[in-house]
């Protein structure tokens, strides 16, 4: 394979760069800084954009600095797999950047500057760790992604907030020093970092330093992408501001998370050693399990942005499963599922969003009817549903029939089963909350209600049972407890939202009052007016549903071809 020497990738990190310094530069005035997000992620989609005719011809643009130590010179390389990564991550950042303008508004959120900074930060993380050429260069965006995300988690720097970043440092941080482990041994032992279709590390590590540098790895990306058990951090960190559960949940963190295992699988460790020694058999345990349990979990619970989290859990042990299986019909599976559900679950994070902004609820139960005043976000909402139950003609079906493929042809029946029975869980979580937005009537709300969502005695009213006016939950949000038999389904404290019922204005999203913050835009909340939420919401997550669409109807950019062909070099060990 040929090399074209360039420093596009390089600019692909800088960019974001870039962007963030210009936002803080512009602070004072709120429009500017809005437009510098935006424009950089336009610019930023461009230059990936950029190098992907090169890529396609078998010459990936790459760039590469001196040796820091013999053997390692850190390079950033735009192969095929990190052009997956990338492409998805750089356009979703531009119709995340409109929807975060729209959200924080709508929300009047102060400390605006930070959060569009730290924003663009991540995406220069993401970049990097997506062209990294070899695993130090990896190790270093990926930690830097971890640090560059906490701003973000505590954003609201309540003490729900600062509980769920300190969680989120411990987990992320320890998978850090797990993986930095990893990469001194292969270090010590070969000499080279630098990322080989196939792998280049096994036979220098031999029988029984492989399984441990597996093991290690394993930890350290198993922390991003929420194996169980590794995942507790995930749903905490939902107490961030919508936009920022869509960047943890779709664009960049957990994605990170999986395409290490990729990188760690299919280009240091090698499948056919790893093979041999019979380590990615019990991490494919790990994720169907995860698939599994996450899924159930899932459908108990009342707050919609934890329903999601949960789903989100799920969905990435598709990919990490597809990995462990070692076909390369299933490899090809993982890669598109790594874009598609980037596509359909950002859009429901988007509809959440849009969902607590325009009408001010946050859970399962409160959403009958919903679908009528939000008619455009709710039906984006029901397309990406499909699309993550692996229905027809949705890009999530063809990852889906892709991957479920390459269990059965691989003898891994029982992995297989798993993935099909997967598609009647995210439907038994997701289809009921477009059952109660278009098929229910809506409920007034109780005029007295406590924090915890129960109407108090006092106030009930006479000769009729409290809940007379409460939202009627659906099959999946009924009285129970969660797995550990501590806390009533949808109420684990972790990071479910109190009911706003009372209060529309009270709760976590809405814990921090802008008044007299000059960082602050938009600071006055007003009754829903209109159909639907802001068009800088609503847009987005159309977008995204249609994007959802269009891989399921055709190859778009190239991304099917381009999934194939990583592959079948990872397989094959060709170039």
């Amino acid at each position: 394979m040929e090399t074209d020497y360039s420093a596009l990738p390089l600019l692909a990190v800088l960019l974001p760069m870039a962007t963030a310094a210009a936002v803080v530069a512009l602070r004072a005035r709120p429009n500017l800084r809005e437009t510098a997000t935006v424009v950089g992620a336009l610019l930023t989609f461009g230059v990936v954009l950029a190098m992907l005719p090169a890529m396609l011809d078998g010459r990936p643009h790459t760039i590469a600095a001196g040796e820091l130590v013999p053997g390692v010179a850190p390079s950033l390389r735009a192969d095929g797999f990190g052009m997956v990564f990338a492409l998805s991550a750089s356009f979703l950042w531009i119709l995340a950047s409109f929807y975060a303008v729209g959200y924080l508004r709508g929300e009047g959120a102060k400390k605006q500057t930070r959060f569009y900074a730290s924003f663009a930060l991540c995406l220069a993380s993401t970049f990097g760790l997506a062209f990294a050429g070899d695993l130090l260069t990896f190790f270093a965006f990926y930690e830097l992604l971890t640090v560059a995300t906490y701003p973000l988690v505590v954003h609201k720097e309540n003490a729900e907030a600062r509980a769920a970043g300190r969680k989120y440092l411990a987990y992320l941080l320890s998978g850090g020093v797990a993986l930095l482990a990893g990469t001194t041994v292969v270090y010590a032992s070969t000499g080279a970092l630098t990322f080989a279709p196939g792998g280049f590390a096994a036979d220098a590590l031999g029988p029984v330093a492989l399984p441990v540098v597996f093991v290690l790895m394993a930890v350290g990306f198993g922390t991003k992408s929420g194996i169980m058990p590794l995942h507790a951090w995930l749903p905490s960190a939902m107490v961030a501001p919508t936009p920022v559960s869509a960047l943890l949940h779709a664009v960049a963190v957990v994605k990170a998370g999986v395409f290490g295992f990729g990188r760690a699988i299919g280009f240091v460790l090698g499948p056919e050693p790893l093979a041999d020694v019979g380590v990615t058999f019990y991490l494919g345990v790990l994720a169907a399990a995860t698939i599994v349990i996450a899924s159930l979990i899932a459908l108990r619970q009342d707050n919609l942005k934890r329903r999601l989290a949960f789903s989100t859990i799920a969905h990435l042990s598709y990919i990490v499963l597809g990995m462990s299986i070692l076909s390369a019909v299933a490899w090809e599976g993982a890669l598109l599922h790594i874009v598609n559900h980037a596509a359909l679950k950002i859009t429901l994070f988007f509809a959440a969003g849009a969902i607590h902004i325009h009408l001010h609820l946050d859970r399962v139960s409160e959403l009958d009817g919903v679908g009528w005043k939000m008619p455009f976000t709710m039906s984006a909402f029901a397309v990406a549903s499909v699309g993550l139950a692996a229905l027809p003609p949705m890009g999530g079906f063809v990852s889906k029939l892709f991957l479920v493929q390459g269990a059965f042809e691989a003898g891994d029946v029982v992995f297989g089963l798993v993935l099909v029975g997967s598609g009647l869980f995210t439907a038994g979580y997701l289809f009921p909350i477009v059952h109660r937005a278009f098929f229910r009537a809506p409920h007034p709300a109780p005029e007295h209600v406590h924090a915890g969502g129960h109407v108090p005695e006092a106030h009930a009213p006479e000769a009729q049972a409290p809940e007379a006016h409460a939202p009627a939950p659906d099959a999946y949000t009924t009285a129970g407890t969660d797995p550990a038999g501590t806390h009533p389904a949808g109420t684990d404290p972790a990071g479910a939202e109190p009911d706003r019922s009372a209060d529309p204005h009270a709760g976590a999203e809405h814990d921090q009052s802008p008044t007299g913050d000059d960082d602050a835009h938009g600071q006055e909340h007003h009754e829903p007016a209109g159909i639907d939420a802001s068009p800088l919401m609503v847009a987005p997550l159309v977008i995204t549903a249609l994007v959802g669409l269009a891989l399921g109807l055709g190859d778009v950019l190239g991304v099917g071809g381009i999934a194939a062909g990583v592959a079948d070099a990872v397989m094959g060990g060709a170039p």
